[in-house]
């Protein structure tokens, strides 16, 4: 058993084909059989015994809402757990058997001012899936949700009784990764996820025969408190909806590719560019997939087009998926040419969550020229997206500008609209942008557009592009100024990054200087929905 063994992003093969959900949260006792097995898996030829049945009840006994699962659908491929305990003792010198109780985890204190980490494993088949990111994310909530000082751990260090030789020490192995001259599988990623390395720790698994027993003692301090003033801080108990929402907009080039594989290369850029962000959503425009046609070597009429895009439907959901899964994030992709059962083709925009799930929209109101050129119908039915973010909902690009969507979506507990939209010139784009404003103001609400740029030559309908992506606010003095989080240079391929704060909306709308939603005249009017 050891500290932390969670590694980096290799092997893996894709588990979101088989429509698997990956789930992060509290361990129970049911889970005691997977946690047994996944140790066992985890540990098996590094002569560290894995956890037994026994172990674990005491980790679930002494602190349970310190220990966290992974799950794949019923399959338990990631755990995590800790403790509480002053940091007179997790701040010095220790070994693992001495501060955990032999594995046990009995030296937890209700008291206690740092957050120790005592296990983090990961199933190797689903390595690439940020598996140990998410557990320490789950750490990192816990720790501010208790008002603790930081996190305290001591991870692996495997890699170093093939380099010893090599670098001669183990300080000067420690050096060389802390300056990325060398790379452990294990401490890299630990430091690529904020943890700072304080110093070696001899002797702290003599059984860890690969860190030839040693350990590297690492913290993370909690950035809502001060740290450096008094123990006798105020402690915050129980879990609450995180502060914010990280939402990057990606203003996405249009451009010839030459297989399926090179356009979702593409897509995979920006996903792991805002990933890296520790953003929990990521937007892609509306018509995104119109970039698989240019695969065609002669130009197809459009209902030739659409009715060839439509086949990518598979592909595409599999392949987003995975990366919502992999990258850990949220994926709001944009939208695409769909027949759906009953024949017809819509304008779909697909939500691909990081848990593997997949929710879909459709596009109410296709535009004359979609009607003309593709034949596309809208859809009858607009639903909020339940998220672990909260609730959302798509608007794609024309359907912004019925503002009764969007009170729809508001009615039913929408707090961000995204509006994935792809226009010509600069007056259709500014018809949107006006009117995505008018819905953040009139609602209450956030909404992010995200928009194409560049051209697709051999594309019917698909000439020019022009575009400026945003995340709008309401206007009030909570907000930005003008009601802008963020924005981007028009016609340039790039991301907007701003984080939104769920509470600020409802704030404004209890007591902002204008207050929409509560002031609607509901015996004069009101939005009926009669659709699906």
């Amino acid at each position: 058993m050891a500290s932390d063994n969670s590694g980096g992003q290799e092997g893996g093969g894709n588990i979101t084909s088989a429509n698997k959900v990956l789930r992060v949260r509290n361990a129970q006792r049911k889970d005691i059989p997977g946690i047994a097995r996944l140790s066992k898996r985890v540990y098996a030829d590094t002569g560290i015994a894995p956890y037994t049945n026994a172990e674990l009840r005491g980790h679930l006994n002494h602190f349970p809402e310190g220990k966290f699962v992974v799950t794949l659908d019923d399959d338990v491929v990631g755990y995590c757990a800790t403790f509480r305990i002053s940091g007179k003792i997790c701040l010095a010198n220790h070994s693992w058997e001495s501060i955990t109780a032999n594995g046990y985890g009995s030296r937890h204190d209700p008291d206690g001012e740092w957050l120790y980490g005592m296990e983090v494993c990961v199933d190797k088949t689903v390595r690439g899936y940020r598996i140990g990111q998410r557990l320490y994310n789950a750490r990192k909530k816990l720790c501010e949700s208790l008002g603790l000082k930081g996190i305290v751990f001591v991870g692996r260090f495997p890699s170093l009784s093939k380099r010893i030789k090599k670098y001669g020490s183990a300080e000067a192995y420690l050096e060389a990764v802390i300056n990325q001259q060398a790379r452990d599988p294990v401490l890299s990623f630990q430091l690529r996820n904020g943890f700072e390395p304080l110093r070696l720790m001899p002797g702290y698994l003599r059984e860890d025969t690969a860190s030839m027993g040693y350990g590297v003692l690492l913290q993370w301090l909690n950035p809502k408190i001060d740290t450096q003033a008094s123990d006798a801080h105020e402690k915050r108990y129980g879990s609450h909806p995180p502060d914010t929402v990280r939402v990057g907009t990606v203003q996405y080039m249009q451009r010839r590719v030459l297989s399926f594989r090179e356009f979702i290369s593409l897509v995979e850029y920006f996903v792991d560019v805002v990933a890296d962000y520790k953003a929990d959503f990521v937007v892609f425009p509306e018509l995104i997939t119109l970039q698989l046609l240019s695969i065609e070597d002669q130009e197809l009429s459009p209902i030739e087009a659409i009715e060839a895009l439509t086949k990518y439907t598979p592909r595409y959901c599999e392949a987003m998926s995975d990366l919502a899964v992999r990258y850990n994030i949220n994926i709001i992709g944009g939208s695409h040419p769909t027949r759906v059962a009953n024949g017809r083709v819509e304008n779909i925009s697909y939500v691909f969550h990081r848990d593997g799930r997949i929710d879909e929209q459709a596009k109410i109101h296709p535009t004359p020229n979609e009607v003309y050129w593709w034949n596309i119908e809208g859809g009858d039915s607009l639903n909020v997206i339940d998220t672990d973010c909260g609730p959302i909902g798509v608007l794609i690009c024309y359907d912004s500008e019925f503002p009764e969507l969007a009170r729809h979506l508001v009615n039913q507990g929408a707090e961000i609209l995204f509006v994935p939209f792809c226009t010509d010139e600069r007056q259709g784009y500014l018809r949107v942008r006006y009117c995505s404003q008018a819905r953040a103001v009139e609602n209450q609400v956030y909404v992010v557009m995200s928009g194409n740029v560049g051209n697709l030559p051999n594309v019917a309908n698909m000439d020019i592009q022009y575009a400026q992506s945003c995340i709008l606010t309401p206007c009030d003095f909570s907000f930005a100024r003008d009601g802008i989080a963020a924005d981007t240079t028009p016609n340039v391929e790039t991301v907007a990054i701003a984080d939104l704060r769920p509470e600020a909306l409802r704030v404004a709308r209890n007591s902002g200087t204008v207050q929409n939603l509560r002031d609607r005249r509901h015996d004069l009017y009101q939005v009926r929905w009669r659709g699906g």
